[in-house]
């Protein structure tokens, strides 16, 4: 598959909170963005261990070094990183299809990916109905908006007692403020935007409480997913 850039391709860096972690956001990245829709709908999905709340698939090696080699410069600039030797450690197509009525508690929270900084997180949305986007937030007892090696056993100390608490999360995905995370930031997943985040970033996927799994690469939540370093 042969991957081209599209002709208005737009590109921000942002930052995210008080903390600024940075957010690279990137509309109109694939000229015919249709066809790794296709793709997808050709592949077999499967689950997957771990705390992805729905299933997935090999996304293509063409979709990545596309991905390095149209945006190797702002990913430099904006992360502070050398981007010479960029490369993913994995790339996924990714389907949510667990309700929220059925996810386990720490799927009902932010998470972080990594505890580095120098590890990114990669989000590219495939669909074009209203299935949500992605959101940042900052743990309100410790101030926290990204978790490192250092700031590690104080979050997961008082996260572990608030999960037996009084604030315990209801059922569903986080979808806005609660007791124990105010959302500092989100981005609506829009088809062919891509996200570029710090996977230390405290984030979750932004779903309405009216999301309905749809395991139809061409009409339910499709995006790709990766980690690069």
């Amino acid at each position: 598959m042969t991957l081209h850039a599209h002709p208005d391709l737009q590109i921000r860096k942002l930052s995210i909170g008080r903390e600024q972690c940075p957010l690279l956001v990137v509309d109109n990245l694939v000229a015919d963005a249709e066809q790794l829709v296709e793709l997808a709908a050709s592949k077999v999905f499967t689950d997957v261990p771990g705390y992805f709340p729905g299933i997935r698939a090999k996304a293509p090696l063409s979709f990545q070094q596309f991905v390095i080699d149209t945006l190797r410069d702002p990913i430099a600039e904006i992360f502070g990183i050398n981007a010479g030797k960029l490369h993913f450690t994995n790339c996924h197509f990714s389907l949510v299809t667990q309700p929220g009525d059925r996810l386990a508690l720490m799927q009902r929270i932010p998470h972080v990916d990594s505890m580095l900084s120098s590890e990114l997180a990669l989000m590219y949305y495939l669909f074009k109905s209203d299935l949500g986007g992605t959101a940042f937030y900052r743990h309100r007892s410790t101030g926290f908006e990204y978790v490192n090696v250092e700031r590690n056993d104080e979050y997961c100390r008082l996260v572990s007692l608030e999960m037996g608490g009084p604030h315990c999360p209801a059922s569903g995905y986080i979808t806005t403020d609660t007791p124990l995370f105010e959302q500092i930031g989100s981005q609506e997943g829009r088809f062919n935007r891509l996200l570029i985040y710090r996977r230390n970033s405290l984030h979750s996927s932004n779903l309405s409480r009216q999301f309905v799994p749809d395991t139809n690469p061409r009409t339910g939540r499709l995006s790709i997913n990766g980690f690069l370093k």
